[in-house]
């Protein structure tokens, strides 16, 4: 059964947390090795600080309060045990040769709950700035009618009379190896040693109900695509009203038209004709939060090229400043020309002193191949 931590400490259950801690103060002071040596004060000295850890800690106070051991959550040993799921050694030889039962005593009544994950879709604007986004979550909370207990009346739950309060069933089988004991969980109580006789209308002695919950979560700016906010304590309730999980929201950054992302960078192309190339241009365009921006391209603008816009670029999650901006230009020859058009470049080409030619290794000039092989080598 569940240790009496409010009894070790010698406080009434109503007790307040500075009554508390000048309980603890003096018993520790009286058992501390470094005053009491021995083994038996050492133990004592351990009983204490462990009540002292769960009295002083809201959630798992709560969890006493409702008949539960924190420090039995799972069937463990309070956190005493050795290795081996806080059995050791001892567990495994009386399993096979039934020396003294081998069983590890009852499972908490009350457990804490499973966390759960969500994925909700944003859009790159929303990234940008933040958001506060509306979830509807299905998952369990805690009974309004028991306040958790699991009892119509608010009873304490009584010893289990199928196993006596032990919370597992054990039985002596033949095998090659001789007499083997065998146990499993209790199947009228589950496993808690203990039942509840006027279950809940409502929960049906879980202490928590199936529900839908409308939330609000807060996407910080500059969060990026499958990062996870967690929500500490909004996940689900744990059998017997145990302290509820964490939900985790994943987010999914929708494509946008415009921009894509790399990091805390914003990358977009920009199409070019060859004479604004030649000449230099000023293209505008709009921000994610649709401010107006000028992007100048200079004169000689060549294919490939990247102009960069420092601090322009995605906000940095919970920091200063902000990524880059990136245009990457490219440069297009149109492929029918009117006679104009086509008088007024035979002229240009008469004017410059260059004509179409291959390029060599070391003549000075960057090739397209090698403005390539240069980038990929960065």
């Amino acid at each position: 059964m569940a240790r009496d931590y409010y009894g070790i400490l010698g406080v009434d259950r109503s007790a307040s947390d500075s009554e508390i801690k000048k309980a603890y103060r003096k018993l520790a002071r009286k058992y501390h090795p470094d005053v009491n040596p021995g083994e038996e004060a050492a133990e004592k000295f351990r009983e204490v600080s462990l009540a002292y850890e769960i009295l002083t800690d809201p959630e798992k106070r709560r969890i006493v309060d409702l008949g539960g051991d924190p420090a039995e959550q799972g069937g463990g040993g309070g956190g005493y045990g050795g290795g081996f799921g806080g059995g050791g050694f001892g567990d495994i030889f009386d399993a096979f040769f039934g020396g003294g039962g081998g069983g590890r005593g009852p499972r908490s009544r009350v457990q804490p709950g499973a966390d759960a994950l969500l994925r909700t879709r944003i859009t790159l604007e929303e990234a940008f700035v933040g958001v506060r986004k509306e979830i509807t979550v299905d998952t369990a909370v805690l009974c309004e009618e028991c306040s958790g207990s699991g009892s119509a009346s608010g009873a304490k739950p009584v010893p289990c009379q199928t196993c006596s309060g032990t919370g597992e069933l054990q039985e002596m089988q033949r095998s090659f190896l001789g007499n083997v004991m065998t146990s499993r969980p209790c199947p009228s109580c589950q496993g808690t040693g203990d039942v509840i006789q006027d279950p809940c209308n409502r929960c049906h002695g879980e202490g928590r109900c199936k529900a839908r919950r409308d939330l609000v979560v807060t996407v910080p700016a500059g969060i990026d695509d499958g990062m996870r906010i967690r929500m500490a304590g909004q996940g689900e309730v744990g059998p017997g009203g145990g302290p509820a999980g964490d939900l985790y929201v994943e987010i999914s950054v929708q494509r946008h038209p415009v921009f894509s992302r790399d990091g805390d960078d914003l990358h977009l192309t920009v199409r070019v004709p060859m004479v604004d190339a030649a000449l230099g241009t000023e293209v505008r365009t709009e921000t994610l939060t649709g401010e107006s921006l000028t992007i100048t391209l200079p004169a000689g603008s060549q294919p490939g090229d990247r102009i960069r816009l420092a601090g322009s670029g995605m906000p940095r999650l919970r920091a200063e400043g902000a990524g880059d901006l990136v245009a990457h230009l490219d440069v297009f020859v149109p492929r029918e020309l009117d006679d104009r058009s086509r008088t007024l470049l035979e002229k240009l080409r008469d004017h410059r002193d260059d004509s179409a030619q291959v390029n060599r290794e070391g003549d000075g000039q960057e090739t397209l191949f090698s403005r390539l092989r240069n980038r990929f080598r960065r």
